[in-house]
């Protein structure tokens, strides 16, 4: 698959190119949280946009590294990669001419001519590049199965905290709020959203977890 392929172009880049840590990488060592932090001031954004676009490069480096690494963080690439959104904000990052202007550093490097030309080599074998691309899918489907896993154990603790008398109020209170319909329209829209809409379906079908959940609905329903 083409997008297989680009992903293990791009990690195999990650894994030569020089790059910054970044301060919030998602299960970042805090370490580098520190190394991070001890270079750019999140509190100054904007008045360097040379730093700016030399922290959001690190940013991006970083979290592709751990990605090659990580199952799960790379089924979340995937879908923050399906997110309109989220996609617009990298288009508007990547069109910033300061970020253009490191990215055009960064390809003079030693490191990204040889890592481009080793994932060339690698892509070009038939027999390396089916290795690498079943590799990759096999991080992928794992790290999709432990987001689906991880939506159903916060669905399955939000129905018991649903129990809770104070919290049945908050979530009605929250249903009156004339821009909560459009809130949940926009969040439908969100491809990671559907993991909880799956692990919702998924208890659907445990018959006593849809007594519960039917119950609890009538009980909102009745409060609204």
């Amino acid at each position: 698959m083409y997008f297989i392929k680009a992903i293990i172009l791009g990690l195999c880049l990650v894994g030569s190119a020089e790059g910054r840590d970044r301060a919030n990488a998602m299960n970042a060592a805090k370490k580098d949280e520190d190394a991070s932090e001890a270079k750019y001031d999140l509190g100054k954004r904007g008045e360097d946009p040379q730093a700016d676009a030399m922290y959001d490069m690190g940013m991006g480096m970083a979290g592709l590294k751990q990605a090659m690494g990580d199952p799960t963080m790379l089924a979340q690439l995937m879908q923050d990669m399906a997110d309109p959104e989220m996609m617009a904000e990298a288009k508007k990052m990547m069109d910033n001419p300061e970020f253009q202007n490191q990215m055009k550093k960064m390809e003079k490097s030693g490191e990204y001519k040889d890592a481009l030309k080793k994932t060339k080599e690698n892509l070009d074998d038939p027999d390396t590049a089916a290795q690498m691309e079943a590799k990759m899918e096999a991080m992928l489907k794992r790290g999709q199965d432990n987001l689906k896993k991880g939506a159903g154990t916060v669905m399955e603790q939000a129905l018991e905290d649903m129990g809770s008398p104070e919290m049945m109020a908050e979530a009605v209170q929250m249903m009156k709020d004339p821009d909560f319909a459009a809130q949940m329209q926009k969040m439908a829209k969100d491809p990671s959203f559907q993991n909880y809409i799956g692990a919702m379906k998924d208890m659907l079908e445990d018959p006593e977890k849809k007594e519960k959940i039917q119950n609890m609905a009538k009980v909102m329903q009745g409060k609204l």
